[in-house]
């Protein structure tokens, strides 16, 4: 039998296994080159031309090599294994491996331990990104159940996703993750204990932007404060008992890895960039401009691979052919296990996959500021090299058994299409290399230490009760102490509060004190005498968690602790000082600028200055900002709004949108507006709830205060407390006119009495979500972009829709539905050029009957036309009525039905 046969064999084997989750164990000495055409390793080798009209004398292409060569052959794991050079007493061995995952990006690990891996399946099959858009991303997880070391048991939990971004384990069977193009962050969860998740649910939504798939919203990670941070956004989210709240947040500069260490400080991994962002403060207090953070060097790779394949060209190329600059970073960790050797814990990894390393890095502290440098650059290396081409490491994680595990991409392009396009650098030293056909593998290492054996205790958290879960803050594994804090969290099990409170207080374990301050804090339990207690502490590392947590509760009324805050800005250590100037700024304290001036004179700590200072800066722009950020009228119902909110609807729901709590329990006397879908929805759910009032539970939870009718106010009184609401507090959300206020007074009148929740949500039009089953089509649809394809579906995410030649009478864009539905409006986004010049929007119950709607001229920005439904349609489509010397587009189109 030969090797092509056996391999094709093989795979045929697993994908049937796959499906009844019995698995043949991974074997690593299979090579991938047994799938390619053999050929390709004879002479004579392809001759690459220069492309027509490259200046040769440029700094990227001059001194270019194009000499015919042997290509690049793929390894076994086993042979791949012999490429690495690891620093003295290290060893790596794969733990799994194609053909059992293909182009894994990333893994996550659940509370009993199995990892969950993000599968790629369409990152550029080819030279040209074909498919890339195609939705045949998956996630599959997996299990050592023999204890050998090796994940054997495997189930694709997830399937026919487009590109998908992360992985987030969220309890038993559940994880979070959202795809390519889109807005909406899903939970899913496996109900019946299949492997396979069966439902999908609204997580959040607004975490999407537009951009190739490298250029995209990932990592979405749960840190050591409960908040969820990812790249791009300048966003955080949270998970609370009453939905998900949000909160804006600096940039994160972040393109592919999120990561904390022990103290909860989230480390960010540029991309293009190649070196780490944000490491210096917490990213939710804004940027900071740090001079000299990235020491002397740090950005010089030393990479054993020499073939001068990497974007940037010659231009960044040493004379040996290897890499002189960071170029293309991907996937990081704090190490925080317990497996490998000690100065490792807490350190900082990264890949830099263009140049075939994982780096180390080393944080130096000095008065309040950290300053960053390659840990074996003085040596002239790294911790982590590899003499393969193909070795692509692309994520790390600190893993439940206290090793670290590395995510190897393993193929030929790592560069997304846009930068392989024909004429490009890459794509001819891609196609000397014969590189572009090395696709559908991936293998995921273990880092271990001859000092030191992989823990073989295996996670049972799902089974374990709360109080259990309390002892596993005392982990020396950091993976275990952050899954059980993420856990008791998700539970409220508020049983375990003294067990907490007596650790917070009194236990020996640094860590295990700060993980049950977050915990408390997690819980809705912290309270301010044990805050109090703790900024008296010497260890000036608890008294900056006092300071972080604090924030939480000062912003659900705790307001005493301004004063502590303030004491605090004057404290001895720099970095306490630092933290309480941050939390101070956050938090906005009166006079907070004045204070600012006196700690300049005071406290000439580089930290502090550098700190104070740039507040000052961020407290002038802000102001700026707020003068010219809405228009003249939206300015005058924003202002007019949060004056109403402050002194009247503050009381109930918090004065920073959060909702105030009754009491020690945690329960609230209403709910919070803070990332609310209810309050960034359609606003007629806002405007009903002011007009009639609200009563009962929401959502199935009940809250101690009632929502009291507010009819008796102005048409403006209203419109200026939902346009408010809609836009403080992490919110983004169309303003809402006095017009509009009194179309829904006058259409309600009849109402008596306060609605309840279900009957004002079977009133409001709800968004409609785009279904596999939906068939979206169009007169004309253009590409959007490199591995896109001519998808009018586009219309619904980021990446859009438009046209491929200028607007004509008669041109058209329709959906049908698979069921009946009461639609009533339809949104989108033309941005600044290529709105729509008039229209007409026409349903029909068949597809062959159609009846206008509505008809409307085409704006900038935000389109929204209701109608007034009479019975209801499976078809809509929208009818150009007039020509434009432009193309038609839309993006975050929305279809609402009641």
């Amino acid at each position: 039998m030969n090797k092509n046969f056996a391999y094709c064999f093989y795979l045929f084997f697993l994908l049937a296994a796959c499906q009844k989750q019995e698995l043949q164990k991974p074997v690593f000495d299979i090579s991938p080159a047994d799938r390619l055409d053999p050929k390709r390793t004879e002479a004579p080798y392809p001759q690459v031309g220069i492309p027509e009209g490259v200046d040769m004398e440029s700094a990227r292409w001059n001194g270019i090599d194009l000499t015919p060569t042997a290509p690049v052959v793929p390894l076994s794991a086993v042979e791949e294994q012999k490429t690495f050079h690891l620093q003295p007493g290290y060893q790596i061995e794969p733990i799994l491996a194609e053909p059992h995952i293909q182009e894994p990006a990333a893994i996550q690990f659940d509370g009993n331990g199995r990892m969950y891996v993000l599968e790629l399946r369409t990152y550029m099959q080819d030279i040209d990104a074909t498919g890339e858009l195609m939705p045949t991303g998956r996630i599959s997880r997996w299990e050592d159940k023999d204890d050998d070391g090796i994940y054997e048991t495997g189930v694709v939990f997830l399937d026919s996703l487009v590109f998908p971004r992360f992985v987030v384990p969220f309890g038993p069977n559940t994880i979070l993750s959202m795809e390519s193009n889109e807005d909406h962050v899903y939970k899913y969860t496996d109900t019946d204990n299949d492997g396979q998740a069966d439902t999908k649910e609204l997580f959040a939504t607004g975490l999407g932007r537009s951009g190739n798939v490298e250029h995209q919203t990932s990592f979405l990670t749960w840190t050591m404060d409960n908040w969820m941070y990812s790249t791009y956004n300048m966003r955080r989210i949270r998970w609370t008992p009453d939905g998900v709240i949000q909160e804006p947040t600096g940039n994160p500069y972040g393109q592919w890895g999120v990561t904390q260490d022990n103290y909860g400080q989230v480390w960010f991994q540029d991309g293009a960039g190649g070196v780490p962002q944000n490491f210096n403060f917490p990213i939710v207090y804004g940027n900071f401009r740090i001079e000299g953070q990235f020491q002397e060097g740090f950005r010089e790779p030393f990479s054993l691979v020499a073939l001068a394949d990497f974007e940037p060209g010659m231009r960044e190329t040493k004379p040996d052919g290897s890499l002189n600059n960071v170029t293309g970073a991907a996937g990081n960790d704090v190490f925080r296990g317990d497996r490998l050797p000690k100065e490792l814990v807490n350190q900082y990894f990264y890949g830099e996959p263009v140049g075939r390393i994982v780096r180390q890095v080393r944080s130096d502290k000095s008065e309040g500021l950290t300053y960053i440098q390659n840990e074996y650059r003085e040596q002239g290396t790294e911790f982590i090299q590899s003499t393969d081409p193909l070795f692509r490491p692309v994520d790390m994680a600190t893993a439940p058994d206290g090793t670290m595990y590395i995510v190897d991409m393993y193929r030929g392009i790592i560069q997304e299409g846009n930068w392989t396009q024909e004429g490009s650098y890459l794509r001819t030293k891609l196609q000397q290399y014969q590189m572009d056909d090395i696709v559908g593998n991936g293998r995921i290492w273990r880092l271990t230490h001859k000092d030191h054996s992989r823990s073989t205790e295996k996670p049972r958290m799902f089974e374990e009760s709360a109080s259990e879960l309390v002892q596993h803050l005392t982990h020396s594994n950091g993976w275990w102490r952050d899954k059980a804090q993420q856990l008791l969290i998700l539970r409220q099990d508020r049983s375990v509060v003294p067990e907490l409170e007596q650790m917070a207080r009194d236990h020996d374990n640094e860590l295990a004190r700060i993980h049950a301050l977050w915990t408390l804090e997690g819980l809705g339990s912290l309270k301010a005498n044990l805050l109090r207690e703790w900024f008296e502490e010497s260890n000036p590392n608890l008294r900056i968690q006092a300071l972080r947590a604090g924030e939480t509760l000062y912003k659900y009324g705790e307001k005493s602790l301004e004063l502590n805050y303030k004491k605090m800005i004057g404290d001895s250590d720099p970095e306490v000082a630092v933290q309480a100037l941050l939390s101070a700024y956050l938090l906005n304290f009166e006079g907070i600028e004045d204070q600012l001036q006196t700690v300049l004179s005071n406290n000439q700590a580089k930290g502090v200055q550098t700190v104070a200072r740039q507040i000052l800066e961020k407290i002038a722009a802000a102001k700026e900002r707020a003068a010219t950020r809405y228009t003249a009228e939206e300015r005058v119902l924003f202002d007019h709004g949060k004056s109403i909110f402050d002194s009247y609807c503050a009381t109930c729901h918090g004065i920073k949108g959060l909702g105030t709590p009754t009491g020690d329990d945690g329960d609230l006397i209403a709910p919070g507006f803070s990332g609310s879908p209810r309050i960034q929805g359609h606003p007629e759910y806002a405007v009903k709830t002011l007009l009639h009032g609200l009563t009962g539970a929401i959502e199935g939870k009940e809250y101690e205060g009632v929502m009291i009718a507010m009819g008796e106010n102005t048409d403006e009184w209203i419109a200026s407390v939902v346009s408010y609401i809609r836009n403080d507090f992490g919110n983004q959300g169309s303003f809402i006119s006095p017009e509009y206020v009194s179309q829904i007074r006058e259409a309600t009148k009849e109402q008596s009495g306060n609605y309840s929740h279900d009957a004002l949500v079977a009133e409001v039009p709800k968004q409609l979500f785009p279904q596999d089953n939906w068939k979206v089509s169009a007169s004309s649809t253009a590409l959007q972009g490199v591995g896109s394809t001519r998808d009018p579906s586009y219309a619904f995410g980021f990446k859009g829709w438009r046209t491929e030649d200028e607007q004509e009478k008669g041109m058209w864009f329709q959906i049908n539905l698979p069921s009946p539905q009461t639609l009533v409006e339809i949104q989108f986004d033309a941005g600044d050029e290529q709105y729509p010049q008039h229209f007409t929007i026409e349903v029909s119950p068949d597809g062959n009957s159609w009846k206008e709607v509505a008809s409307e001229k085409g704006k900038k920005g935000i389109n929204q036309i209701p109608w007034d439904a009479e019975s209801p349609a499976t078809h809509v489509r929208m009818v150009l009525k007039e020509g434009r010397d432009e193309t038609w587009a839309m993006k975050n189109l929305k279809l609402y039905a009641r």
